[in-house]
């Protein structure tokens, strides 16, 4: 009994070394687990000279996600497990941000996103295809669903940027004055992002702060050229949704300090069979601040069982 308590103490002991000393390869293994737990596998392809890592996995009608700005397929994890019982998800890293390739000489415009995201499905063999999307992410749907209307089978749009017609957001404000608070580069502007981005923050270690700031850190100046590409001289929704014919559910977070909330109403008043949630004391990231609520809200606008 000695042996398996000394046995059992090492390991413990082993793990506290492992978060203090190495936090990222704990962070990593915390990653493949709570990927797992969603029912999702990690593939590629290739598309326009870009290597695009996505996340696959569950059963029925196809579901392709797309993050926001500065963002990875990974988050779309904690939301995955609510999704993949009912839905085929596929969640890329879109080209330019996460594992996909980084190309200096390309454009991240949205045109050439655009084209992408296309090849991307073509790639996959989805012909047709449910689309959602936050932030950024949300912006490129409903451009996606206005371009190829034949292929969406229906939108889902959380709180998605472009409405040029809403009120000015606090990290708006903070960008119009020079300073873009989503590309980070020290600790201090890594805990503003996450105040910005959330009004209930989740749970995150401590020591897991440091290998997400040194990522954070190594995208930053091409988080700049991005940004520069796509909303340098932006393409409103405005002009290129209205009337778009897709079912569509527009949600946002009423504390949302990235995207005024006032969004809502100027996003789902350009669709006519729009549905609109504002979802009370949320932030501007609903998939990971409330998953199962916003699955739940999801599911039945598809449905679907919860």
């Amino acid at each position: 009994m000695n042996v398996i308590l000394y046995v059992l103490l090492a390991l413990v002991l082993a793990a506290v070394a492992l978060y203090y000393l190495v936090p990222g390869v704990v962070l990593a293994g915390a990653l493949a687990l709570a990927r797992r737990a969603g029912r999702l596998r990690v593939d590629a392809v290739s598309v326009d000279g870009h290597r695009v890592p996505y996340l696959e996995g569950g059963r029925g009608e196809p579901l392709l996600l797309l993050h926001g700005f500065g963002a990875n397929k990974d988050n779309w994890v904690p939301i995955a497990p609510h999704l993949t019982r009912h839905c085929h998800v596929y969640a890329p890293d879109l080209p330019g941000f996460g594992d996909s390739t980084r190309r200096p000489e390309a454009s991240y415009g949205l045109d050439a996103q655009l084209e992408r995201i296309a090849a991307f499905a073509d790639a996959l063999g989805l012909d047709r295809f449910h689309l959602g999307g936050n932030s950024m992410g949300g912006y490129l749907a409903a451009m996606f669903a206005a371009r190829h209307p034949e292929r969406v089978a229906s939108l889902w749009l959380l709180a998605p940027a472009g409405a040029m017609g809403a009120e000015t957001s606090e990290t708006l404000a903070l960008i119009e004055r020079g300073d873009n608070p989503l590309v980070t580069d020290t600790m201090a502007q890594f805990e503003r992002l996450a105040a910005l981005c959330f009004t209930r923050q989740p749970y995150l270690p401590a020591q897991f702060k440091r290998p997400l700031l040194a990522r954070a850190r190594r995208e930053a100046a091409f988080n700049h050229k991005i940004f520069a590409d796509i909303f340098g001289d932006p393409v409103p929704l405005e002009g290129r949704i209205d009337g778009l014919a897709t079912r569509t559910l527009v949600a946002w977070g009423d504390d949302d300090r990235v995207l005024h909330p006032s969004g809502l109403d100027v996003v789902a008043g350009l669709l006519p069979k729009a549905e609109r949630i504002l979802m009370p004391r949320m932030g501007h990231v609903p998939m990971i601040e409330r998953p199962a609520e916003t699955a739940a809200d999801y599911l039945r606008f598809r449905g679907l069982a919860g």
